[in-house]
């Protein structure tokens, strides 16, 4: 069986700030620089989390921007878009196509989709 590899989306500082990839987003992973923000919004979390580092924080805990000059992708909760659309919704709306994929940051699409599960499913603590 051959994996599908992905690469994870980043916003460049190429960013006009219009703010049109924002609400494409279906796990709400997009934020305006400087806005903390939390694994809860746009997703079913709740409780603990478990972050790729082994790390936990709780769902609702307010977050580091991961930018504070231009919109970010948060990495831990982009999908780019698998399982909701043929390819990532913040690219196809980015009028200066800065919405790139992260060459240092490559992903299975099974990763992706198990992602998007456990973003969204309602199960999670």
């Amino acid at each position: 069986m051959k994996i599908e590899e992905s690469m994870a989306i980043i916003i460049t500082d190429q960013c006009i700030n219009c703010g049109a990839c924002e609400p494409e987003c279906p796990n709400n992973a997009i934020y305006e620089g400087g806005v903390s923000w939390t694994y809860a919004q746009g997703t079913a979390l709740g409780g603990l989390v478990r972050r790729p580092d082994g790390s936990t924080t709780h769902a609702t805990d307010q977050q580091t921007p991961v930018s504070d000059d231009v919109y970010f992708i948060v990495p831990d909760k982009c999908t780019e878009c698998e399982g909701f659309h043929e390819e990532p919704q913040c690219a196809a709306v980015c009028p200066v196509d800065c919405c790139v994929p992260d060459p240092d940051r490559r992903e299975s699409t099974e990763t992706l989709l198990d992602r998007k599960q456990y973003l969204h499913d309602q199960a999670n603590p």
